[in-house]
């Protein structure tokens, strides 16, 4: 077997019911092995065994169930706006049809044409559809619908039913404008790429399609002008605006060595870029991907959703059918049974319940990626959004994941500034590979100071350097090493470093000639925005912050105090991690776990949220993780979270509302309260409430960080 897989956008679709239509009808085929069909997003996956079927036996069957795949943007534009031109045409008709009836005495039989035009006009793809579910012995809104239409047509009421059907396709057509919204805003990052590139062939600039790009090609990019593709910058410095795939509102300096990625905007100086990914896998088109593929996934809630109305539908046919026949048997006319009847399918339509969940679902994600999150699945979104707790790495979370020297203390009178000390040290330590030794060297370079010309330099496991200068000994190390070699430290000077290494900073001395020269304090800076985050998660409501780290008590007790955890684990194994987890999910249910995607992966798979540092550089952050920080920004927490937490209370705010409407059109319905025309009107009001309310969502922003 061959699986090849086809992903293609979707046409025609009106409601979410038609995913669920195409999805039977193509997984039906012989040879295809899997198929899922997103309403939301409008696009369908499918894996085939392409020895079998091909793929445009897939596109005739979709042709052949009514829908379509675009060819072209024109074709695309046309497709949206269609469904609400012929509603108004319907709507024109049915507005004629009356005003002629009832105002200018029309003739019966040009009256009752009106309103068939309209019904034409207005139940073409509804009922197009409707016959398309029942082939597939699925019954959704669209049949409810096209019955209440037959319905009123067979007792002469053209009028209702055509009022039906223009205000059903209309709020259709309405719905999917307003859905276009969120979807416009993925589209919008598939545009920030260009689609060309300045590259260096044969010694000569050409410009060429991003398409025909190949691996290691050198790609000139000018000052102000978007980068096309995921590189490494080879030559030239400029600060780099990341936000369109980051969401980092300040640029990043850029210079030969650092990444760069495609769609990003670049500052004012040129860059020479080496291509390091071709197109098709740069950060930004996997990332539109894995956005689209998290609109198609179902929630929680949307799948009890879809399991409620597979038994409220057939319900409500059911009592349709034994209102029409129960009430005359006891004398009650059969025209208004009928009536009612009809109307009671209308009432009772779950669209805006069909629409609630997954029209919220779409517009959080897309949020989410317009600033730098990515989200990949509507239960991840809603799992963000009940986090009780929050557990972190520390390494490469809270911190910057390198050391770096804090603090330098002059034991001697005779050293008369700091920068003789780390000229010497830089001079010992540029020998060794060893991190804590690299952290001078670039504090050394950082000010500016040329490191000391040293000889013989000698390793000692355990304890530090020793080197010579000008003939004398040079010792840099810990404690031991200078209690081996009979250097005399002063009790102020180890009252220093006590202080030190209480906050979490470990010590290496310098001494010169067999005398104490200083200490150098190194750590493990701590992220500038982790103290606010915690505040910030504290006011969004997480209750709990737990740093689970491999480091000594006295370092993680101190990381915790500067950062404002509520506790830490300090001493931890991978596997202690994911023990730790294990009884964090016991304890408080919901729990998330933020790190860096790689070390702490066993324990980002069993939270119940996985959370990675730095998406737009670590391919197993994208990969492996529910939910990625793409500009490596820890402050993005609070908003996620929140996000989260905003998109769970308008999910329950629009199933509490199509709901409500439901339950009281049923009983508006049975008692003769509400006409058809009535019916749906209040019935298709809740479904364009429920859509707008969604999209509150695109307008988000974290008021703790404000």
């Amino acid at each position: 077997m061959a699986l090849q897989t086809l992903e293609t956008p979707l046409q025609g679709m009106s409601c979410p019911n038609c995913a669920e239509v195409i999805e039977q009808g193509v997984k039906n085929m012989d040879g295809v092995a899997k198929v899922k069909v997103s309403y939301p997003a409008e696009k369908m996956w499918v894996e085939f065994d392409n020895q079998k079927i091909e793929r445009a036996d897939i596109e005739r069957q979709i042709e052949n169930l009514g829908y379509q795949i675009p060819l072209s943007e024109f074709q695309t534009r046309l497709a949206e706006n269609r469904g609400l031109y012929v509603s108004l045409f319907a709507g024109a008709c049915l507005l004629i049809g009356w005003l002629g009836e009832w105002i200018f005495g029309f003739p019966a039989f040009l009256s009752v044409g009106l309103y068939l035009s309209a019904y034409l006009l207005g139940g073409w793809d509804v009922t197009r559809h409707a016959w398309q579910a029942l082939k597939m012995k699925l019954f959704d809104t669209d049949v409810l619908m096209v019955v209440a239409a037959i319905g009123a047509a067979f007792l002469g009421e053209f009028a209702e039913g055509a009022l039906l059907l223009f205000l059903f396709s209309l709020g259709h057509a309405l719905e999917n404008r307003a859905l276009n919204r969120a979807r416009s805003a993925i589209k919008a990052l598939g545009s920030l790429s260009p689609k060309t590139a300045l590259v260096i062939r044969n010694g000569e600039e050409e410009e060429v399609s991003v398409k025909a790009l190949l691996l290691d090609d050198l790609v000139i990019v000018r000052p102000g002008v978007r980068i096309p593709v995921d590189g490494v910058v080879r030559k030239g410095a400029s600060g780099v605006d990341q936000s369109p795939v980051t969401g980092e509102s300040i640029p990043v300096d850029k210079s030969a060595g650092d990444p760069v990625f495609a769609g990003t905007i670049n500052g004012e100086g040129a860059l020479e870029v080496k291509v390091t990914r071709l197109a098709a896998d740069s950060t930004l088109a996997r990332v539109m991907k894995m956005v689209e593929e998290a609109q198609a996934q179902k929630s929680p809630t949307q799948q009890t959703m879809d399991k409620f109305e597979r038994i409220f539908i057939p319900a409500i046919l059911i009592v349709t059918a034994l209102m029409i026949v129960v009430p005359p048997i006891f004398g009650y006319p059969f025209h208004d049974s009928f009536l009612r009847a009809m109307t009671l399918l209308v009432g009772a339509s779950p669209c805006a319940v069909a629409l609630g969940t997954p029209a919220t679902i779409l517009a959080g994600v897309a949020q989410a990626a317009r600033n730098g999150v990515l989200i990949k699945g509507g239960a991840h979104l809603e799992n963000l959004g009940r986090l009780k707790a929050i557990a972190f790495d520390k390494t490469g979370t809270l911190t910057h994941g390198r050391p770096e020297v804090t603090d330098i203390e002059l034991c001697q009178p005779s050293v008369k500034r700091e920068a003789e000390l780390l000229s010497i040290a830089a001079g010992v330590e540029s020998r060794s590979a060893h991190p804590l030794a690299q952290a001078v060297v670039r504090a050394a370079q950082a000010r500016g100071i040329v490191a000391s010309d040293v000889e013989q330099v000698e390793a000692l496991t355990g304890r530090g350097l020793r080197a010579e200068l000008d003939g004398k000994s040079i010792y840099i190390g810990n404690q031991k090493l200078m209690e081996e070699q009979e250097i005399v430290l002063a009790k102020d000077d180890l009252g220093k470093a006590q202080t030190l290494q209480k906050n979490g900073k470990t010590i290496m001395w310098v001494a010169f000639d067999n005398s104490a020269l200083g200490l150098i304090a190194v750590a493990d800076t701590l992220r500038r925005e982790a103290a606010v985050t915690m505040r910030a998660l504290k006011q969004t409501g997480v209750e709990q912050t737990i740093m689970l780290t491999g480091d000594n008590v006295r370092t993680a007790s101190a990381i915790a105090a500067q950062t404002g955890l509520t506790n830490f684990r300090a001493d931890l194994m991978p596997e202690d991690k994911l023990a730790a987890i294990r009884d964090l999910v016991e304890k408080y249910g919901e729990v998330a776990m933020v790190g860096d995607g790689v070390n702490d992966a066993p324990a980002l798979a069993n939270a119940t949220v996985g959370i990675a540092m730095g998406g737009a550089g670590t391919d197993v952050a994208l990969e492996t993780a529910d939910v990625a920080l793409m500009g490596d920004d820890l402050s993005k927490l609070p908003f996620a979270v929140g996000l989260g937490r905003a998109t769970r209370k308008i999910i329950v705010q629009n199933l509490t509302l199509a709901l409500g409407v439901i339950a009281l059109l049923i009983i508006a319905s049975l008692t003769g309260i509400v006409n058809m025309g009535t019916a749906v009107i209040f019935h298709e009001g809740s479904t364009l409430v429920v859509v707008a309310n969604a999209l509150r969502l695109l307008g988000y922003k974290n008021k703790a960080l404000a």
